[in-house]
């Protein structure tokens, strides 16, 4: 069993758990940076991993996340949204087989990085409709079932809700869309014992994250998450792009 475990180092195994903590606390909060976070840290050590370690933990993380907000979810809001996220991975998933493991999936998460900080700081307020919710879970499908990074085209639509709704909605494009794209990547043969086993030796990690992201709430009261998550996901993005570049 062990044999379908990435070879890291201990440094390597604990970067990993901190990356998925960190990533995992910050979508229970504000409902996004899972992805934006945790994907360009891990593809720095496990890209052949992505992005269906994080699509696996990611699905998890979007359950317990949306559990706990449940009663701030709009039921009508969420089947376009679905829809266009159902979408949207079938599409992506004929794009993943030629990339998934190859050099270029560092060059292509990071640009996504990139877009998805650009779409968080555009600030502009966009009605939630049953046309503009299938835009933007087409646009997550596509982006998620790639990268693993598909929130924030849900997160520009709700960037104006109030905190609890906004977190909750989220949630729960997030959960269902992590759970599409991996349905859509086992379609094509790219979900394989390795990724789940390495799931698994990263769940205590998101458990942790997960836990630790209501005291982390509340030390963050008066400090807004969002600077901070798109600051590191900048920074991993930039190592990444620099490391890809340097090694194509």
């Amino acid at each position: 069993m062990t044999a379908l475990l990435p070879d890291l180092s201990a440094f390597g195994w604990a970067f990993a758990a901190l990356s998925v903590a960190l990533a995992a606390a910050l979508q229970r909060i504000t409902g996004q940076g899972f992805g934006m976070v945790a994907a360009p840290l891990l593809a720095l050590i496990v890209p052949k991993l992505l992005p269906t370690l994080l699509l696996i933990l990611g699905a998890f993380v979007g359950w317990r996340a949306m559990r706990a907000d449940r009663s701030a979810i709009t039921l009508a809001e969420l089947p376009p949204g679905f829809a266009g996220r159902a979408l949207g991975a079938v599409l992506a998933a004929w794009l993943a087989a030629a990339l998934i493991g190859s050099e270029g999936i560092g060059l292509v998460i990071a640009g996504i990085v990139y877009l998805a900080i650009a779409l968080s700081l555009i600030g502009i307020r966009i009605a939630i409709s049953p046309l503009s919710l299938f835009g933007a879970g087409l646009a997550a499908g596509l982006m998620g079932t790639l990268t693993a990074i598909g929130a924030p085209p849900m997160a520009l639509l709700y960037q104006h809700e109030e905190r609890t709704r906004s977190a909750a909605m989220q949630n729960s494009f997030f959960m269902f869309g992590m759970i599409v794209s991996l349905a859509a990547l086992a379609w094509q043969g790219l979900v394989r014992a390795e990724h789940a086993m390495a799931a698994l030796a990263l769940s205590p990690a998101t458990l942790f994250g997960l836990w630790v992201a209501t005291p982390l709430s509340r030390l963050l009261r008066k400090t807004p998450a969002r600077p901070i998550a798109l600051g590191l996901a900048g920074t991993s993005a930039t190592i990444l792009l620099i490391r890809s570049l340097a090694a194509g």
